[in-house]
Order: C-alpha cells, then sequence, then structure tokens
C-alpha cells in the first residue's frame, strides 16, 4: 500500500492497487477449457511508451491467462492481432476474427467465424462503442444512427446469432459504461445507447435463461486506458475528477470484472448491472 494525495486540500489518503490491478497477478484456472469470443480485442493505439491496455485487450489477456481459448475479434487487424499476440507469447491459446460490428451482417459473421476457431462458445464479451456527435443541436441524425449501430445494434444482432449456439452453463457479458446512469460525456447518442443495452442485456438474459445462459452488463466509470487518456487530454477536468477511491481504474480492474461474470463463481447471478467505478456514482452523485 502506498501514500498519494489528493489535489487542492484534500487530506492525503492511502491508494490501494494490488497486483490484480496492474495485471500482474497469475491465472487461476477459473475460465479452464471455456471458449470465449471478446468483440473489441485491441486497444487504440498509443504514441506513450508505457501505454496501458485498454479494456478489450485486457480482457482476452485475462480470459486467456485463466484458461479460455480466446477468440480476438476487431476491426483493426493490427490492434487483434497485437492482441492475439501477447496471448500466444504467454502460451494461452488464441485466434483472430476481423470484422466491423457496425455492419449488420459482420455481427452473425464474427460469431460464425469465431465459434468455428474455437470449436463452440461459452462466452461472449461484446466491448465496443464510439461517441459521435456533440449537444443535442450539434449530433447530426447520422451520428446518431451509426453510434447506435455500433453501441446497441450490433450487440442485439451479436446475441441474436450466438445464443442459439451457447450450451447450458455459457455467459454473455456486455460493456457499457457510468455515461448510462448520469450525463456527463455531452455526446447524447453516447450516453443513451449505454443506457439502452441494460434494456438488451435482461431480455436477452430472459430468452437465455430457458437455455441455462446468462447475460450482464459491466459499467466501468473513469479507466486509465489509451482511450481514457485521450478523453482526459480533451477535457482536462475529467483526470481531476474526485473518485472516492482516490485514482482512476485500470482495464484489468474491468477485466476481473468480466472473468468473474463469465466463470461458474457467478453461476447463479444474471440480468445485473455491476458498476466498476471507485464509487463514483453512489458517492458522489
Amino acid at each position: 500500500m502506498t501514500d498519494a494525495s489528493q489535489e487542492g486540500s484534500t487530506p492525503a489518503r492511502p491508494i490501494w492497487m494490488p497486483p490484480e490491478s496492474q495485471g500482474h497477478t497469475p491465472g487461476r484456472n477459473r475460465l479452464t477449457g471455456r471458449r470465449i469470443l471478446v468483440v473489441g480485442a485491441g486497444t487504440q493505439k498509443s504514441e506513450e511508451p508505457d501505454a496501458p491496455p485498454g479494456n478489450g485487450r485486457a480482457i482476452a489477456i485475462l480470459c486467456a491467462r485463466e484458461g479460455a481459448s480466446v477468440a480476438c475479434a476487431d476491426k483493426d487487424i493490427v490492434a487483434a492481432t497485437q492482441t492475439h499476440e501477447l496471448i500466444r507469447e504467454a502460451r494461452g491459446s488464441s485466434s483472430v476474427v476481423v470484422a466491423d460490428v457496425a455492419n449488420e451482417g459482420a455481427c452473425t459473421e464474427i460469431v460464425e467465424r469465431a465459434e468455428q476457431a474455437l470449436e463452440g462458445l461459452d462466452g461472449i464479451v461484446v466491448n465496443v462503442s464510439i461517441g459521435l456527435g456533440r449537444g443535442l443541436e450539434q449530433t447530426a441524425t447520422a451520428d446518431w444512427d451509426r453510434t447506435f449501430a455500433v453501441n446497441l445494434r450490433a450487440h442485439f444482432l451479436i446475441a441474436k446469432a450466438a445464443l442459439p449456439r451457447m450450451p447450458l452453463g455459457s455467459a454473455i457479458v456486455f460493456i457499457s459504461s457510468t455515461a448510462a446512469l448520469r450525463p456527463g460525456t455531452n455526446i447524447p447518442a453516447y450516453d443513451a445507447s449505454k443506457a439502452g443495452l441494460a434494456g438488451l442485456c435482461r431480455h436477452v438474459a430472459q430468452e437465455g435463461a430457458q437455455r441455462g445462459v446468462r447475460a450482464n452488463v459491466i459499467l466501468p466509470g473513469l479507466i486509465d486506458t489509451p482511450l481514457g487518456r485521450s478523453a482526459s487530454r480533451g477535457r482536462p477536468s475529467r483526470a481531476r475528477t474526485p473518485i472516492p477511491l482516490g485514482r482512476q481504474g485500470t482495464a484489468w480492474e474491468v477485466a476481473y470484472s468480466v472473468v468473474f461474470l463469465l466463470s461458474a463463481e457467478a453461476s447463479y447471478i444474471t440480468a445485473q448491472s455491476l458498476v466498476v467505478d471507485g464509487g463514483l456514482t453512489a458517492l458522489r452523485g
């Protein structure tokens, strides 16, 4: 445990970052034998030499570390391949699927190709989103439609294609955002589409329950990723947000939440929304 001071008059507080939060913990065989498709498994390119991984890359790597065979899907072949290579370097099992979920047909294709590569599907993580437009007046209809196509329609189409293929005990995890709970991005299409994921998840969970397949949503808050750092450069106040636990989260902490929901440890949890934000929305609302 180390001490870290907050800005201004806020007194110093202990900041705890265990090995898990930094991606340094060995696997514990929590997903051994599982076949997991991670949609959005790449990471945004960064010029920083010590750039952290994005949520999708951390999720894919951790799933593999925990014993799963992973299909790394992304529209960016370079980003997907980099994740794949990191998994293989760690002696994990991985394959690459390239497709753009903004294309309706690609969503079904991703599921089909992943199922073929992995010889089945026991888990799916959908970690894709964009945010177009700015405020109501500056958000064009085309911005709204494209944002919803990626942030909500793709999740629907992937779940629609996957659910009939998934065996008893499988799980689906959608990655949303705390923007679903409170405004703050000034991108109405982003906020609204992220909020819609909770409703979609409940329906997928309802239909999935008849097949023994669970569905849940993760809502990350301020997470230290290349995308998050880029957002903070554009809006410096973001980095100064007073988070109750005193720091931004890491992609590994999001990934551990996903692994839990994919694993048998969460066998009685479905149709739920898990907020991963250091207490921000509940304690600083």
